[in-house]
Parts: C-alpha cells; structure tokens; sequence
C-alpha cells in the first residue's frame, strides 16, 4: 500500500503561480512512477506530468510545457508541482497518482493504483 496527501492547491489569478506537494508513504521503496493529473466537471481525468520513479524521461502534457515542472525530495518521499503563468483552463481538481507496476505507459489514469484526494486549483481571469 501506498498512502499520498496532497496540498497546496487554491485560488490564484490567471498569471499567478502555485506549487503542489504529494508526500508518499508506505511501499514507496517499491515505487515504479508517480504523476499528477486533474480533472474538470464531464472530462476525464488527463495526465499533466508523470514520471518513472527510479529515472528516465518525464512527462509533461503539451499546454503546461514550460509552465509546469516537477521535482522531488527523496528523504521526504515527497513530489512537488511547480505551476507557473497559470491559466484560467487550468482549473481543475488535481491528483496525485502512484503505482507499483511496471506497465510501459505512464499516463494512463487506469494504470495507476494509488490516489491522493485531490486538491483543487482556480485560476481566475
């Protein structure tokens, strides 16, 4: 089992920046990949940057590509979401996602095991 809380989401203005936390817990010696994704209302929940926890290539989804960077604390187990130059299309509820398996595919949402509860982001106009 792996336990992820997530934090920092909130309101910011188009332009702004905020920065999410994902703090893993439990299995995460056996970790393979962990990403964020986020959903808004009637969408499916889409891959905004995933990457393979022991090294590699990350994933960045097009339209946050140079807005968006990910980095990580290994002692703290702990991935972070740089966001920057927000938009309001970026509002959604974010998630943070892991998985044991080692399936080629890093974005699809059904190969991930582990959910955090989400944290919502609004970037207002």
């Amino acid at each position: 089992q792996v336990q992820l809380v997530e934090s920092g989401g909130g309101l910011v203005q188009a332009g702004g920046s905020l920065r999410l936390s994902c703090a893993a817990s439990g299995r995460t010696s056996s970790l393979y990949a962990m990403g964020w994704f986020r959903q808004t209302p009637g969408k499916e929940r889409e891959c905004v940057v995933a990457f393979r926890w022991t090294g590699g290539n990350t994933y960045y989804e097009d339209s946050v590509k140079g807005r968006f960077f990910i980095s990580r604390d290994n002692a703290k187990n702990t991935v972070y979401l740089q966001m920057s130059s927000l938009k309001p299309e970026d509002t959604a509820v974010y998630y943070c996602a892991a998985r044991l398996n080692s399936a080629l595919a890093l974005t699809r949402p059904g190969d991930y095991e582990y959910w955090g509860q989400g944290t919502q982001v609004t970037v207002s106009s």
